[in-house]
C-alpha cells in the first residue's frame, strides 16, 4: 500500500468531547478524547490489510483464505488500547497541532503486534474463545474437520495460528515503515519497539514457566510477569514509543514521568485482568470465566490467595489446574475471595492508579494529554472487559 493511502485517512484533529453513556469506562474515555483516533487506526488497518490479503491471494487461493483469517483476527474488535496510549505519548510532547497522519501507521502497527501476541497466547493457554469468537487455532481446527482433511485437526489449528501470529508480526513491521518521520528519529522509535517486543517475549516465557512451576511461584514473581507481559507492551512502552515518534530525548522529566505512569497503570491493568479472568462476565469479556483456575495459572490473585489461605483452604486451592466442572471452578472462585485476596488485589490496583496520577502531576506534557491520561488510568483499571 502506498504511503498516501495511509495518510489519506479522514481522521480529524482530536478534540475532547463529553463521553457518551457506556458500560465500559475505557470506551467512555476513548469516546471523550480519541474516538477519531480509533476510527483512524481501524481505517488504516483495513486499507493496509486489504492490499496485503490481495497480494497473498495471488500466491495460492488457499493463501488468500489464510490471509483473510489473519486480517479478521486484527479487525475483530478490541479497544485499540496500545495505539491510544502511544497516541497520547506522542501528543503529550507534539501538542494538538502536530499532523497525525504522519505517525498514524506506526500507531496502527501496535495493533498488529497485539494480534500476534494474542493469537500465540491463545495457543499457549489452549483458550477456546477470544472477543466472543472462537480463537484462531480452534477456528482453523473446525475448518480442518469440515473439509475432511487428514491428520490431527487440533495440531493443524495450532500450526495455522502460529503462522497467523507470525504474519501479523511481519505486517506490523511493514506498516510501521509507512510512517513519515525523519530517519534518525525512526531509529529511536525502532529501538523502543524492539525493546517492547523483547520484554513481551520475556514476560510470556515467565507466564508459561509459572504454569509449570506454580508451587515455587511468589507474588513478586507474578508481578514480574505482569510487568513484562502486560505493563510494558500495553502502557509503558507504547507511551515511550509515542514520545519517540515526537522526538523525545532520553533521560528527561517527560520520559521519567511516562515510565513511572506506564508501569503503574500497566500493572494495574494486568491485576484487573486477573480479577476478570476469575470473576468476569463472559458476555462482556468474550472469554470463559475461571480459565485461570482451570489452568492453575499463578497470577498475583491466585498466588496471594495461596499465601493468605489457611491449611484447609490451601489444600483446596491446590486443586486449581485440575478442576474442569463449572461448579468446581465457581467454588474455587468463592474460596479465593474468602481468603481476602480479591480485596488485596483491589487495593493494589487503587495504589497504582494513585501512583500513576502522581506521576502526571508534574509531567511536562500537553494539558489535554494530561487530562486524557488521567482518565485512562482509572478507566483501564476499572473496566469489565
Amino acid at each position: 500500500m502506498a504511503n498516501d493511502a495511509v495518510a489519506g485517512s479522514s481522521l480529524r484533529a482530536v478534540a475532547p468531547t463529553q463521553p457518551g453513556a457506556s458500560d465500559d469506562p475505557v470506551r467512555g474515555v476513548l469516546a471523550a478524547f480519541t474516538n477519531d483516533l480509533v476510527n483512524g487506526v481501524d481505517e488504516t488497518l483495513a486499507a493496509f490489510l486489504a492490499t496485503e490479503v490481495e497480494s497473498l491471494a495471488e500466491i495460492d487461493a488457499a493463501m488468500g483464505g489464510f490471509a483473510a483469517t489473519a486480517r479478521d483476527c486484527v479487525l475483530a474488535g478490541g479497544k485499540r488500547v496500545r495505539p491510544t496510549f502511544a497516541y497520547w505519548g506522542w501528543r503529550g510532547l507534539a501538542g494538538g497541532d502536530a499532523p497525525l497522519p504522519s505517525v498514524l501507521p506506526a500507531l496502527a502497527a501496535l495493533e498488529l503486534l497485539h494480534t500476534f501476541a494474542l493469537v500465540h497466547d491463545d495457543v499457549m493457554d489452549a483458550s477456546d474463545t477470544r472477543r466472543g469468537r472462537p480463537t484462531a487455532h480452534r477456528a482453523a481446527a473446525a475448518r480442518h474437520r469440515a473439509a475432511g482433511h487428514t491428520g490431527d485437526p487440533e495440531r493443524y489449528g495450532e500450526a495455522v495460528a502460529v503462522l497467523i501470529g507470525d504474519l501479523c508480526l511481519v505486517w506490523a513491521d511493514r506498516l510501521m515503515a509507512h510512517a513519515t518521520v525523519p530517519p534518525a528519529r525512526m531509529l529511536d522509535v525502532r529501538r523502543c519497539y524492539d525493546q517492547m517486543r523483547v520484554e513481551t517475549v520475556a514476560g510470556q516465557f515467565l507466564d508459561v514457566l509459572g504454569e509449570h512451576d506454580a508451587a515455587h511461584w511468589s507474588v513478586d514473581r507474578a508481578l514480574r510477569v505482569a510487568r513484562y507481559k502486560t505493563a510494558g507492551y500495553t502502557v509503558q512502552r507504547p507511551l515511550l514509543f509515542g514520545a519517540a515518534l515526537a522526538g523525545a530525548e532520553a533521560d528527561t522529566p517527560l520520559i521519567a514521568a511516562y515510565t513511572r505512569y506506564g508501569l503503574a497503570v500497566g500493572e494495574a491493568f494486568q491485576l484487573r485482568d486477573d480479577l476478570l479472568g476469575v470473576y468476569g462476565d463472559p458476555a462482556t469479556t468474550g472469554k470463559p470465566a475461571g480459565d485461570d483456575l482451570r489452568t492453575g495459572k499463578p497470577t498475583v490473585l491466585l498466588t496471594l490467595a495461596r499465601q493468605l489461605a489457611g491449611p484447609a483452604q490451601r489444600r483446596a486451592l491446590d486443586r486449581a489446574g485440575t478442576v474442569t466442572e463449572a461448579r468446581e471452578v465457581a467454588r474455587l472462585a468463592d474460596l479465593v475471595r474468602e481468603t481476602g485476596a480479591v480485596a488485596r488485589v483491589e487495593r493494589m490496583i487503587a495504589d497504582r492508579v494513585t501512583e500513576a496520577q502522581a506521576a502526571l502531576d508534574t509531567a511536562p506534557i500537553d494539558g489535554t494529554a494530561r487530562t486524557a491520561l488521567t482518565g485512562l488510568a482509572t478507566a483501564a483499571t476499572t473496566r469489565r472487559a
